[in-house]
């Protein structure tokens, strides 16, 4: 029993040393795996690392550049800016320049509408009179007009057949006494009747040839130095005038009565026209 321990105490402690080794190897082989496994992470990292630094100095580079960008348009922007404020500061006092300027006007333009509104007033007063006044002037012109109508009529009764203007004619026999009281011309009054004979009168001879009556019209015969002239249709009133004598003058005779067949009037004659047989 004695003669086996040793060689067991041997064996134990041999096989534990080598259980030791194997595990000192293994730790060995473990720790190889180990390190070379980190020293490719190591490598990896130390590569990543190197690109990052490259990429960095390229961003530091577009960085440096984009703050010399920056840089420039901010100075760019400030001088624009500095231009535009000055713009707008000249621009805001044209502004309150025009809207003083039109405070000014729209008070001128109120005192003028004021003045103008006194003046409208005044003028308002005025046109009501001056309406009044109208209507008597529209009145008066009215009265004129008429006159004027009837002056008219009476100056175209007293334009003889020959285109001359004539006297004053007499309508009746007391207008015609009245034109004799004048003294400025001769005048001889008669009657004829349709069919008769001729009537002598001054100078001439008169014959009624035709009576209308209805239109109180007439044609007459007129004998003056040896000639005949007819006077036909004549009206009512009307200056019926013929040159005669030696040296012309104007006679003018007015028939201002018709009856059936029959007429009556006058002859006017120059003061200086021949008398005839026949006296005024």
């Amino acid at each position: 029993m004695s003669d086996t321990e040793p060689v067991v105490a041997e064996r134990s402690a041999s096989g534990a040393f080598i259980g030791a080794v194997l595990v000192a190897v293994l730790v060995g082989i473990g720790a190889l795996v180990w390190c070379y496994g980190l020293q490719n992470h190591i490598t990896a990292a130390e590569q990543q690392l190197v690109a990052a630094d490259k990429k960095n100095a390229e961003l530091a580079e577009k960085l440096e550049a984009t703050n010399a960008r920056l840089s420039a348009t901010t100075e760019t922007l400030s001088q624009n800016v500095g231009a535009t404020q000055k713009q707008i500061d000249a621009r805001a006092q044209a502004i309150m320049a025009a809207q003083k300027a039109e405070n000014a006007e729209t008070a001128r333009l109120a005192q003028q509408q004021q003045a103008a509104e006194k003046q409208i007033g005044a003028v308002s007063n005025d046109v009501a009179s001056v309406k009044t006044d109208v209507g008597g002037v529209k009145t008066d012109v009215a009265n004129t007009r008429s006159d004027l109508e009837t002056t008219k009529s009476q100056l175209q009764r007293v334009v003889g057949d020959a285109g001359v203007m004539s006297g004053l004619i007499a309508t009746n026999h007391d207008e015609l006494e009245q034109l004799k009281h004048k003294g400025d011309r001769n005048y001889f009054e008669f009657s004829l009747q349709k069919g008769a004979k001729p009537t002598l009168l001054s100078t001439i001879k008169l014959q009624l040839k035709k009576v209308d009556e209805k239109h109180s019209r007439y044609t007459l015969g007129v004998s003056a130095d040896d000639r005949d002239i007819e006077k036909k249709d004549k009206s009512l009133d009307e200056p019926v005038q013929f040159y005669t004598g030696k040296d012309p003058v104007l006679f003018e005779l007015v028939v201002n009565n018709i009856e059936k067949n029959r007429v009556s009037g006058y002859l006017s004659t120059p003061k200086n026209a021949p008398q005839g047989m026949a006296k005024p």
